[in-house]
């Protein structure tokens, strides 16, 4: 494949990597995990970091975890403000844990919940914003973060898109209550499958602990405020809330550690491609390319059709295709579209044109850690020629 949409970020590091959990016989969730949580927390200048399984089970944890805190009052019926571009699992633990997704348009630049239309629909029901950092483009976090200190409203970041994104000089991921993270095999770094929530608040994290592995207590540090069994034998089958087995294996963990010190290289290099990108498409009349908030880690490279391309995209995915440049819907394009919403307890506040037109005339191309010149070259080329060829 000429300009694929992801490929691998490992070199003999990760193999060695794998090869010392491997030699060390110890396969399930111990030191490899918790010393990658460890430099994860210190990377992104957090108090807490706990690995997951999947980007998925991250925003599964965070938000039971934000469910069964003790503090913040979050119950069944309570409303959550969504974009309405976002992955499937932004969505499915809302309604999964008795909340009500409320979807809210986007920005036609930035592609993320446009942060005016988010306080127009916060409702006497609402609870919380869950926002999502789409494509590697931070939203409007600095907004939201005012919005909701001054409404009472949680904000929870799916970061899962956008590691190593940067808004005024702060990590995305960080604005919130807590931020989800993923390494699966086609993001920023890979861990072959893996998540990640950070947090400030110790009780969220120690009520992160509990629900990863089971509900139960062990392992929780002496000064929880879980409740704690004080014979060491009964704690370790002792259950204190309705968790999961969101546990992560060792061999994620040992490649997070190498992975993470690479992310800095890997994000510069996304950013030097994007330079590319926007040089050689941003001022094209027939699409509109995705405006940049704070520092971009550039997922990847989407595109709205517009002028001569408008309807026309099964046309341009197959000549890229033909190219040899693989493309994706931007996302789950609409999600509001999906045959699964009749399935989850949901409102929409107002109409949703932008997301519409993101789920009629919207797609990306890769991003990757190494240099794209030729690539985008190659896509510039294909993107005038189905153009001009109506």
């Amino acid at each position: 494949m000429f300009y694929p949409l992801a490929s691998s970020t490992w070199d003999q590091d990760e193999l060695d990597a794998l090869q010392r959990v491997i030699a060390s016989g110890r396969f399930t969730m111990g030191p490899e995990v918790r010393r990658y949580e460890d430099a994860f927390a210190a990377h992104f200048g957090c108090r807490h970091a706990v690995m997951t399984s999947s980007g998925s089970t991250a925003n599964l944890l965070a938000l039971s975890a934000c469910l069964w805190h003790p503090d913040l009052g979050l119950a069944p019926g309570d409303e959550v403000i969504v974009p309405t571009v976002g992955w499937s699992t932004t969505y499915f633990p809302v309604s999964q844990l008795g909340l009500r997704l409320r979807f809210v348009d986007i920005e036609a630049g930035t592609l993320n919940l446009d942060p005016a239309l988010a306080e127009a629909a916060i409702t006497p029901r609402t609870r919380a914003i869950l926002v999502v950092n789409l494509l590697g483009n931070p939203a409007a976090l600095d907004r939201l973060r005012t919005l909701c200190d001054d409404r009472g409203l949680i904000l929870v970041e799916d970061n899962c898109e956008s590691m190593g994104a940067t808004l005024a000089g702060r990590q995305a991921g960080t604005f919130g209550l807590c931020g989800t993270f993923s390494s699966f095999f086609s993001h920023h770094i890979s861990t072959m499958e893996g998540g990640m929530v950070v947090t400030d608040d110790r009780r969220l994290y120690d009520t992160m602990l509990s629900l990863r592995a089971h509900g139960w207590t062990r392992d929780l540090p002496e000064d929880t405020h879980l409740p704690r069994d004080p014979d060491p034998f009964l704690r370790q089958f002792r259950f204190v809330l309705p968790g999961y087995n969101l546990r992560p294996i060792e061999m994620e963990g040992a490649l997070g550690q190498t992975q993470l010190a690479k992310l800095d290289g890997f994000v510069a290099a996304r950013r030097d491609n994007a330079a590319l990108f926007v040089k050689a498409l941003a001022d094209h009349p027939d699409l509109d390319i995705q405006q940049e908030n704070g520092a971009s880690s550039w997922f990847g490279f989407s595109m709205l059709l517009k002028g001569r391309l408008a309807g026309r995209r099964a046309d341009l995915v197959t000549a890229l295709t033909a190219a040899g440049i693989e493309s994706r819907p931007i996302v789950t394009g609409n999600f509001l579209a999906n045959p699964v919403i009749a399935r989850l307890d949901h409102s929409v506040a107002g109409p949703v044109p932008v997301a519409e037109r993101v789920d009629t005339d919207g797609l990306f191309v890769g991003n990757h850690h190494y240099p794209l010149a030729p690539q985008i070259a190659r896509l510039a080329e294909v993107v005038e020629t189905v153009a001009r060829n109506r």
